[in-house]
């Protein structure tokens, strides 16, 4: 699955990533793809500036540490990055039922 096609939707599923605990932005993209069964696959170049994006909204905080002697950065949500992803989860579902009903309709109602 490309990033175009997750437009609009990459903020909630970062921030669904962040919801058990920090990680590092490789984390993030394993939790994604692995937690989609391999289908979200998405570049660096696209999480990381998502993220950063997100930590000046407020949402997720940063914190640098030493791991193998290497720096790196790790991401956490914040508490309003908990309540958008509520938020988000919330109106996903709304869009979810109303798309999914639409796609099975078989016959469509008749407008005059």
């Amino acid at each position: 699955m490309r990033a175009e096609a997750l437009k609009g939707h990459l903020d909630g599923l970062l921030l669904a990533a962040l919801e058990p605990g920090p990680l590092h932005g490789y984390g993030v993209i394993e939790v994604l793809r692995t937690g989609s069964g391999g289908r979200i696959d998405l570049p660096t170049g696209t999480v990381y500036p998502a993220l950063h994006r997100l930590e000046r909204a407020g949402l997720v905080r940063s914190q640098w540490s030493l791991a193998s002697g290497r720096r790196r950065r790790s991401y956490e949500l914040t508490t309003a990055g908990v309540a958008a992803l509520d938020t988000t989860r919330a109106g996903w579902a709304e869009f979810s039922i109303a798309v999914s009903a639409l796609l099975a309709r078989r016959s469509w109602p008749v407008v005059t």
